[in-house]
């Protein structure tokens, strides 16, 4: 399989052999402006745009994962890609193993938790940077892989600033200059773990951010009805690690046996009254993770009315990342932060 004169690699399987031109005709890369404008920017050579659900580019809306064609290419090793024929790192590519970064998405920032690929692309001659063909380039390369373009947008300069240290100076390498071009963000979607892309280039180099989600490893043991009670009447509280969907608020399926628990716990204290509060780590705007964790506290107590418990002994609260139990510098500590409390009412 071929696709028009693209320079990216991508590690595939034998099975396929998919293979990439080597490289890009300088003569492409000296096409004038003009040229390149004649020729549309998601032709069937380019990465699918995603944004076919009535939210206009730009405009803030959820983003449905579910949405988007799942995968089935088989893929070589992380990251995926190479750099086109002619382009170098600007300096030596940086890998995390686990981190979190924000994607662009439908005008807000979707927070994926995995590991990632940085890198800053530079011509290898000066003067040879040819912004038109690296966005062809990636485009065409998405799409062999079997991903689409989620959006193009600018992201809001106080928006970035919110972020933090974590982002601006984690992420430097890759991050490109957001604070005034447009962020890119594609998406592959798999099963073994969805593949994010962030690009963003000026007329002299671009950053790239490859980042895959890493599927949750359960480190806490299931808190059974009786534990929860004992640790209820001791001291009026007991925290829960409840899984939700990145950056969502619907529970993942690994936590419905503690949510389980919860109504057993419930059930056999007619009496009890309980306010389940919800909490974040510090990642991203504060007002946006106050929402998450009201979003997922409420959605917690629809969980357990949908199990017979009555709405009346439940009251739901959000807390955002305004009082963590553990250092948010950490992924660990982050992790901790990320949790459910109930507290007896």
């Amino acid at each position: 399989m071929r696709f028009e004169k693209t320079g990216w690699a991508v590690g595939v399987s034998a099975a396929i052999a998919l293979a990439l031109l080597a490289g890009c005709k300088k003569e492409r890369a000296a096409a004038s402006a003009e040229d390149a404008a004649a020729v549309a920017p998601d032709n069937a050579a380019g990465a699918k745009q995603a944004g076919d659900d009535g939210v206009a580019p730009g405009q803030a809306g959820e983003f449905d994962i579910s949405t988007i064609p799942l995968s089935k290419v088989p893929l070589g090793d992380f990251p995926y890609i190479s750099l086109p024929q002619g382009y170098v790192s600007n300096g030596d590519p940086e890998t995390k193993q686990i981190a979190r970064f924000p994607f662009w998405v439908k005008g807000r920032a979707h927070w994926v938790e995995g590991r990632f690929y940085l890198v800053n692309v530079y011509p290898g001659q000066e003067g040879g940077y040819n912004p038109y063909e690296l966005r062809r380039n990636l485009d065409a390369l998405v799409a062999q892989m079997g991903g689409v373009k989620l959006s193009e947008e600018k992201i809001p300069y106080d928006t970035i600033k919110g972020w933090g240290d974590e982002i601006t100076s984690g992420f430097l390498t890759g991050l490109g200059d957001v604070y005034n071009v447009p962020a890119t963000t594609y998406l592959v979607r798999r099963d073994d773990g969805n593949i994010w892309i962030h690009f963003a280039q000026d007329s002299t180099q671009g950053g790239i951010i490859v980042g895959q989600e890493k599927g949750f490893v359960a480190t806490a043991s299931l808190l059974p009805a009786s534990e929860m009670k004992k640790q209820l009447d001791a001291s009026g509280k007991v925290a829960l690690q409840v899984n939700f969907a990145t950056d969502r608020i619907q529970v993942l399926p690994e936590s419905m046996p503690q949510i389980e628990q919860v109504a057993a716990l419930l059930k056999d204290d007619p009496s009890l009254q309980l306010v389940i509060n919800g909490h974040t780590d510090d990642s991203g705007d504060a007002a946006h993770n106050q929402q998450l964790s009201e979003g997922r506290a409420r959605a917690v107590v629809a969980l357990l009315t949908g199990k017979g418990i009555d709405a009346s002994r439940l009251t739901a609260a959000g807390f955002g990342a305004t009082q963590p139990i553990a250092d948010n510098a950490s992924a660990e500590g982050k992790a901790k932060n990320r949790r459910v409390e109930l507290v007896k009412r």
